[in-house]
């Protein structure tokens, strides 16, 4: 943690001027900018990556691999959750080169696990959906940016939530209960539209953090995974409800 100066100290004020408030918000803008490019860029790699996969409907390598039984499946169906790990815990020994790389990778892995969703659902359904995903996302995630209000306890609330939420998703694959998935996916909804708009609040509080410093490239890839796995979340919880299946 930065160690701050004693309040009570008398300390010279600090000088604000136009051109340094410019500089401050250019900046910020610059940050924020990248990392929505880095997002929408992985977004647009894992659907194209899953839509190739899936090309052929039942005849297509994704119906090969997920239709079958084999450990291929569960390596690709897991393997995303070890890049995401790899960038959490490890960004500090990686090099911003090699954090852009992974996170190019996990998108990739990415759009071979969701391609089951070209096989399952029609075209015109995940269309509609990701529109309506993207046009909420777009809404939070500038109510994150511009809102005054500390989203920082709203943050933890949301957080537990989401711990809950993965222990029930683990305790439906024993019971599969078609009502408990419905109500997984509602709460799963609102779950990462809230945590939209916290962690878009988040990311430009780093900001100011890790401006000018070698840490602020990773923190752009951070940011970038942030709000890519809460937008592929809210699309996959919302698909169980405007989506149609084939």
């Amino acid at each position: 943690m930065a160690n701050w100066s004693d309040p009570r100290t008398t300390a010279a004020p600090v000088t604000r001027t136009p051109t340094r408030d410019m500089a401050r918000d250019e900046g910020l803008r610059s940050y924020m900018l990248s990392v929505y490019n880095y997002m929408a860029s992985g977004v647009l790699l894992t659907g194209i990556v899953a839509l190739l996969f899936s090309w052929g409907g039942d005849s297509s390598p994704a119906a090969a691999v997920f239709y079958q039984p084999g450990l291929l499946k569960f390596a690709i169906m897991f393997s995303p959750l070890i890049f995401v790990m790899v960038l959490s815990f490890g960004i500090n020994r990686l090099s911003t080169a090699a954090a852009q790389g992974v996170f190019w990778a996990f998108a990739a892995v990415m759009g071979l696990s969701m391609s089951t969703i070209f096989l399952a659902y029609t075209g015109p359904s995940i269309a509609l959906t990701f529109f309506a995903t993207t046009a909420a996302f777009l809404s939070l995630s500038l109510y994150g940016y511009t809102t005054k209000r500390d989203l920082t306890g709203f943050g933890t609330f949301l957080i537990m939530g989401l711990v809950g939420l993965i222990v029930a998703s683990l305790l439906n694959l024993f019971f599969q209960s078609g009502i408990m998935s419905m109500v997984i996916s509602a709460i799963g909804v609102l779950l990462f539209a809230g945590l939209t708009a916290y962690d878009t609040q988040r990311i430009k509080g780093l900001y100011f953090q890790v401006a000018g410093t070698d840490f602020a490239g990773k923190a752009v890839i951070l940011g970038a995974l942030s709000l890519y796995l809460d937008f592929v979340n809210m699309f996959q919880f919302l698909l169980s409800f405007l989506g149609s299946r084939d």
